[in-house]
């Protein structure tokens, strides 16, 4: 209506208006197409992320803690809430681990095409020299099942220990051995809590962790064998990022599994990474898309 208003009068006035309302309406019809990709069968979930730093000491663990922000800054856009499970800080800087849950719908069904590794190019702010540096972290992501799917874990196959908790938690955390940890025997699973104020609290959270760690570990087993089947190999392998992070020498984010780029860094890392998790699930859901990541390693000299 606007189009054709504009062509009868002859307003040049208008373009913007119908500018803004275009791109409205695109952005509509891209989140449609992305809701309608979300239909597996947890995709509907609140979801768990565990962030791991790779080898390289306080520049993976400082690389691992960006990530962390990014994720929380994500949830935050889309109001979801989130909770932190557990988290280990570095010794000098960043985080050595980090558990948090997304709570909210379609939260798993989001943040699981960003499972994989994660590579950064920088200046390093801990090398004197000021060189460049690669660091890697890997996210994991799970959906958060409890309720949804019954699995038994018998009491004998667990081995509980309580121990001080070291994060930032109040008084009471951190003068009663309160924080709980966790190990499956059979897969040697392990899993902790340290964020809640009672023993009660952190192995209830432990085991949440648990069962959907042995859940997602259970679908893998399943994917491994009909991927033996139909003679195909797909997965993750460390070093095989799915993501590069460059802000030296010059400033790009690429995902590899896509090729969809963003130069505007500062956006990406303060959450801004829809285009990416739209473009995964939407080559994801193409007759010839795998929705599988993983490329080559690649040196610090590589493009991303």
């Amino acid at each position: 209506m606007l189009i054709d208003l504009a062509e009868q009068e002859q307003d040049a006035s208008l373009e913007p208006e119908i500018r803004a309302q275009l791109a409205a309406l695109t952005q509509q019809a891209d989140s449609l197409k992305t809701e309608a990709m979300l239909s597996g069968e947890h995709d509907a979930s609140s979801a768990i992320v565990q962030i791991h730093p790779g080898a390289g000491g306080t520049e993976s663990q400082d690389w691992a803690q960006m990530l962390l922000r990014l994720y929380l800054r994500w949830a935050e856009r889309h109001g979801y809430k989130t909770q932190m499970v557990d988290l280990q800080p570095g010794e000098e800087a960043g985080i050595k681990d980090a558990t948090f849950e997304v709570n909210g719908a379609y939260a798993y069904g989001y943040l699981r095409p960003e499972a994989g590794i994660h590579r950064l190019v920088r200046i390093s702010p801990f090398d004197a020299n000021k060189r460049r540096h690669t660091s890697f972290a890997s996210v994991s992501v799970f959906p958060d099942i409890e309720g949804e799917i019954d699995i038994v874990i018998e009491e004998k196959d667990l081995r509980i220990d309580t121990y001080r908790a070291s994060s930032a938690g109040g008084q009471h955390v951190n003068k009663t051995s309160s924080a709980i940890r966790i190990t499956h025997l059979p897969t040697n699973l392990v899993v902790q809590s340290q964020n809640e104020r009672s023993q009660h609290q952190n192995k209830a959270a432990a085991m949440k962790v648990l069962k959907a760690r042995l859940y997602e570990l259970e679908r893998q087993k399943q994917e491994a064998a009909m991927q033996k089947v139909v003679g195909e190999k797909k997965g993750i392998a460390w070093g095989s990022q799915i993501r590069s992070y460059v802000f030296a020498p010059y400033q790009l984010v690429k995902d590899h599994r896509t090729g969809i780029e963003s130069g505007n860094v500062a956006a990406v890392m303060d959450g801004a990474i829809d285009p990416f998790i739209q473009g995964y699930l939407l080559r994801a859901a193409t007759p010839d898309g795998n929705g599988s990541g993983g490329q080559p390693p690649m040196s610090d000299d590589d493009e991303p």
